[in-house]
Parts: C-alpha cells; structure tokens; sequence
C-alpha cells in the first residue's frame, strides 16, 4: 500500500455515522428556523437576533475555556475578519426576516443557490478556476432561482430579495471563512461575530422593541440551543465522514420545510418552487460530486464550506482541510 503523502488526502471512513449527524444537525436547523418563523409574527427579527446572541454568550463561555490553543483574541486578518463578521449578521438578518414572511420551502429554495454563489466567489478570492462542468452547473442552478423567483410574473418583495442578500452573503462568508481559517484561531472565528451581532441589534433594539414574554424568551434560548448543537453535530460529520457525503445533507432541510410547512403553516410548495428546487439541488449535489473526486479542484470550495453552521448563535470554528492536487474541472 503506498504511503499517504500531503498531495494525497487521507480517506476519512465512509460508515453512516456523518452522514446520519448531519442529517439530525439539518433537522435541528429547520426546527430552529420553525422557531424564528413563530416568534417573528410577535417579535422584529431584530429582537430576536439580539437577545439570540446575548443568550449564546454563556455557551461560548465554555468553548472559549476548553479552547487549548493559545493566544490573544487580536484577528490574524482583521480587515477580512471584519468582513466575515458583517457579512454573518446581514446573512442571519436576511434569513430570519425571509422566514418570517415567506413559505418556509421558498426560502429555503433561495438559499440553497449559496453553494452556487461559493463556486463563483471562490475564483476571485481563492484563486479557484471554475472549468466547463462547475460553470454549467451554476448557470442551470442560477435559472433554478429565476424561476423560483418568477421575476414579473409575481411581485418580488422585500422578503426575496433578503433571501437572496442572506444567500450572497453566507456565500461570502463561507468563502472567507475558507481563506483565512487556518490562520485564526477558533476562538477568534467565534466571538467576533457574536459580539458583533449583539452590538449592532442592540443600537437597533430601541427602535423595534416588544416587551417579551418569559416563554418566548424561553423559546429564544431554545433557539440557540439548537444553532450550537446543530454546528457540534455538522462539524462531527466532517470528522467522520467524507465531505461529499455530509454535504448533500444539507438538503434535506427543504423536506423538513415541506413537513413543517404544511403542519404548523398550512403551507404546500408550488409547482414552480418544486422545480425551482429540482434545478438549484440538482445543480449542487452535481458540483458536489464533482469536487469529490481526487485532483480535480484546489480549493473545493463547495464540499469544504461548511455554510450552514455560519450563525451569528454559533459561528463555526474553523478545522483544518488538506491540501489537493490543483486541477480544473
């Protein structure tokens, strides 16, 4: 057997456990979702991200004791600290407002385009070609989102176009989050955002401000709950299995949509958010597999951002990815 070589990633084991992990951290992540959508018809999303963060801070207490890597909380990267940061909080906020006001499938739909975005800003901030294949993939998962969007044949409201911004910039966040974490510390990568979140809902706070309810505020806690749970199972799947087995996972999220949807909404997808749907999954799960296999892309920006567990509840800390071969496909 040839020895394991830095040009050749070592295979993790390809057994049920991640992919199953993965499967209950996207399950967690639609009920955490479900919770935000019930809360915002009381509560400004603005409200609920600030006490979401502030109620976060204790859990991150403990990450940030258990944290055995060394070192000060100063960013290796500040300017693109910064930009990750922002861009985190303008993704949650999109989301949980598109949550808020559209059918749970749709959103999710939109944001499902994300790993399309990745692809196209991996090429100019991680040095990825995109060759015919990748590129092809794109534009058909791209038509997906036109013809979820339907763009004058239906109104396009404020609640699309924030799930789109929420989709461009987890995008762009993921991406950043690729560039710059192996030099962070995870420590670094966790608290500038929640910080961050708390500072900025808190100068909007008194704007948008309900008195809340000790079981909605309850709820809230539950909220975050799940965000860092969902985060520990999504990175456990990574440990233990391959990246192109966790990653499809992520959308299942849409049949939790469908399920809640119609349970607790009376919400049933259209035809065109099912086709929509049929073109963006398609497209993705495609570039998935074709990042999958051995040397064909640098970076594989898609299978390595881990875009879901990007919350301003629980930003991911970073792990660390092997190096490939670098190759177009």
């Amino acid at each position: 057997m040839p020895a394991h070589t830095d040009r050749e990633p070592a295979r993790l084991p390809s057994g049920p456990t991640g992919p199953l992990m993965a499967l209950a951290a996207f399950g967690f992540y639609a009920t955490h979702d479900v919770l935000i959508r019930i809360l915002g018809e009381t509560y400004s999303v603005f409200q609920i991200m600030f006490y979401m963060g502030l109620l976060s801070f204790p859990m991150l207490v403990v990450i940030l004791i258990r944290d055995p890597h060394p070192g000060t909380l100063r960013a290796t990267h500040p300017w693109l600290m910064t930009l990750r940061t922002l861009t985190m909080v303008v993704s949650a906020g999109g989301a949980f407002y598109a949550f808020t006001v559209l059918p749970l499938a749709q959103v999710y739909v939109v944001l499902f385009a994300s790993p399309l975005l990745v692809t196209l800003l991996a090429i100019p901030l991680l040095g990825e070609r995109v060759g015919l294949h990748r590129g092809l993939a794109v534009v058909v998962g791209l038509l997906g989102v036109l013809v979820v969007l339907r763009p004058g044949a239906q109104p396009i409201t404020l609640g699309h176009l924030s799930a789109l911004t929420a989709a461009l910039a987890g995008a762009l966040s993921g991406v950043i989050s690729r560039r710059i974490g192996r030099d962070e510390r995870s420590a670094v990568m966790l608290i500038y955002p929640m910080m961050a979140n708390v500072v900025i809902m808190a100068a909007i706070l008194p704007a948008v401000y309900v008195p809340m309810e000790l079981s909605h505020l309850a709820i809230v806690g539950v909220i975050a709950l799940l965000a860092l749970a969902a985060m520990t199972l999504t990175i456990g799947a990574y440990r233990r299995a391959e990246a192109a087995l966790v990653a499809p996972m992520q959308y299942s999220q849409i049949l939790w949509a469908t399920l809640y949807g119609a349970l607790l909404f009376d919400e049933t997808p259209n035809r065109w958010t099912l086709i929509g749907a049929a073109l963006i999954v398609g497209s993705g799960l495609y570039i998935v597999f074709r990042e999958s296999r051995r040397n064909v892309s640098a970076n594989r920006p898609v299978l390595r951002t881990r875009l879901r567990t990007e919350t301003v509840a629980a930003p991911r800390p970073a792990l660390p990815e092997e190096p490939t071969m670098d190759r177009v496909d």
